[in-house]
């Protein structure tokens, strides 16, 4: 539908579509990645809370592709109406829009921001059997052997790749990036032996992690988080600018009457707060917030800026 069309029809649906009778049948929320990774569990995870606070089914579907533009652009040209949401983040709407060709859309101009989830950091994780115990050991390995190690992401212009090509600049190696639809699909892999190394985000690593089925080197996180105490963060091993949260979080297309989203925002609030989904994310270490929905697009728009320039001098690239 033109854009056009999509703001006459916002303004339609602002006399007739409001919080008291929202929502009326099911809500879709599209998951831009593929099933497993962090934003599909955090979108089913928040999609049963949102269906039992509000008595309405919110369904997951997943469409990945393309660091998650696919999925997002599939919900900027459907009609504003609180019926098809996205769970957006930092790699749809922050980082793929300053990779070579950019994206088909505005992170800012062409969506609602509704609410932030939340997200674990990234993880830099090996296969057990790879000769490296530590983060330094592994920059000395891939130096001995420039381009013949090779690491997995969920995809092109995805935050798992970026932390991983910062990280290369940084440490001045020659790793083979392999990227795939989907966090776990890379995880599959680095237990099967097919990649050498992982960068995705925690959530998706942990069991293989736990389980002694990969070997995590590094966090993104500021500090060591309390679940995980024996993983160090890049920033104590020498690399203090690779400090990153892989967020997640909810939007809708641009037009969104303003009641529902705030409605929105506050449902989502009070499921984050439930003891048991705090409990969930703090084992994949996702800590909460409480931002409103204006804070939330002030959060999005800062973190543009931000990227920015670090997406750009990392040399990542779409795939």
């Amino acid at each position: 539908m033109p854009r056009f069309l999509l703001a006459l029809a916002a303004l339609t649906l602002s006399f007739g579509v409001n919080a008291q009778n929202w929502p009326a049948r099911p809500v879709k929320i599209i998951a831009p990645f593929a099933p497993g990774g962090t934003a599909d569990t955090l979108g089913r995870l928040i999609a049963q809370k949102l269906s039992e606070q509000l008595k309405e089914s919110f369904v997951v579907e997943n469409r990945p592709g393309a660091g998650g533009v696919v999925g997002s652009e599939y919900v900027l040209n459907s009609p504003p109406d609180g019926y098809t949401l996205v769970i957006s983040g930092i790699a749809s709407h922050v980082i793929a829009p300053h990779l070579p060709g950019g994206t088909p859309y505005d992170p800012l101009k062409d969506f609602t921001h509704i609410a932030l989830l939340g997200g674990p950091p990234a993880v830099f994780a090996v296969q057990p059997s790879l000769p490296a115990k530590t983060l330094k050991e592994f920059v000395a390995l891939a130096k001995s052997e420039p381009g013949k190690l090779t690491y997995g992401s969920p995809g092109p212009g995805t935050q798992g790749q970026l932390v991983a090509e910062y990280f290369k600049k940084l440490a001045g190696i020659d790793v083979l990036h392999v990227p795939y639809k989907g966090a776990s699909a890379a995880v599959a892999d680095l237990m099967g032996g097919q990649i050498n190394a992982v960068s995705t985000t925690l959530t998706t690593a942990a069991g293989p992690i736990k389980g002694g089925r990969a070997r995590a080197l590094a966090l993104s996180s500021a500090e060591r988080l309390p679940d995980y105490p024996d993983i160090p963060t890049f920033a104590e091993q020498g690399y203090p600018d690779l400090v990153a949260t892989v967020w997640f979080s909810l939007s809708g297309p641009a037009g969104m009457p303003q009641d529902i989203v705030d409605r929105l925002n506050a449902e989502v609030r009070r499921a984050l707060e439930l003891s048991d989904v705090r409990e969930r994310l703090r084992h994949d270490g996702i800590v909460p917030n409480r931002l409103d929905a204006k804070e939330f697009t002030a959060f999005v728009a800062d973190e543009v800026r931000r990227w920015g320039p670090i997406v750009r001098a990392s040399g990542a690239k779409k795939e």
